[in-house]
């Protein structure tokens, strides 16, 4: 069965951008973007990978689900990953590409619906609202967390108090002090 992976880049105190959707603000480096990169190249948006050089089949994932700020971060942009099939979780906008799929309601029977169908795995992408809403079906993070503290912005998962176990299955730690943490829902 396919599963749903939360990817996702926070701060140590759990902020995945700013109060106005801000991530500019974590430090990158080449050690890590390779790693990340060669690992998960279908995490990289469509329109970056050719000015990065990335030319990588898809390894993990063949499907990706955005909240509508995560979707809407470059508004030029109308297919941010037209490399897997995607779908846009938002009751507010409306979408004219037709290589998304907007979807209006119930995104946890959406997620059931794609972990029986045969495939590579779902990316969940962010945001933090589409998390909370999807931690349920949530079965692996996989967490960059940066050496820096936000302050405030958007939680990395925004919902009701609901405290889910999981177990760190990996980690490693780069040379901007970064560490990439894998967990498996217990």
């Amino acid at each position: 069965m396919r599963k749903l992976v939360y990817f996702v880049a926070t701060s140590i105190d759990g902020y995945i951008a700013g109060p106005n959707g801000e991530f500019d603000f974590y430090p990158w480096s080449d050690d890590m973007m390779a790693d990340v990169n060669a690992r998960y190249p279908e995490t990289v948006p469509t329109h970056l990978r050719a000015m990065i050089g990335l030319d990588a089949p898809n390894r993990r994932f063949d499907t990706v689900l955005m909240g509508r700020g995560t979707y809407q971060i470059d508004k030029s942009v109308t297919s941010p990953y037209a490399h897997l099939r995607q779908y846009v979780v938002s009751s507010t906008m409306e979408i004219a590409d037709p290589a998304v799929e907007l979807v209006t309601a119930d995104p946890l029977g959406l997620v059931r619906r794609l972990k029986q169908e045969d495939g590579l795995d779902i990316y969940l992408c962010g945001g933090g609202k589409l998390a909370g809403a999807l931690l349920p079906e949530i079965d692996e993070l996989i967490v960059k967390c940066y050496p820096v503290v936000a302050g405030a912005g958007i939680s990395a998962f925004d919902g009701e108090f609901r405290p889910t176990v999981f177990t760190l299955t990996g980690s490693k730690a780069y040379g901007n002090g970064a560490v990439v943490m894998t967990y498996a829902r217990q």
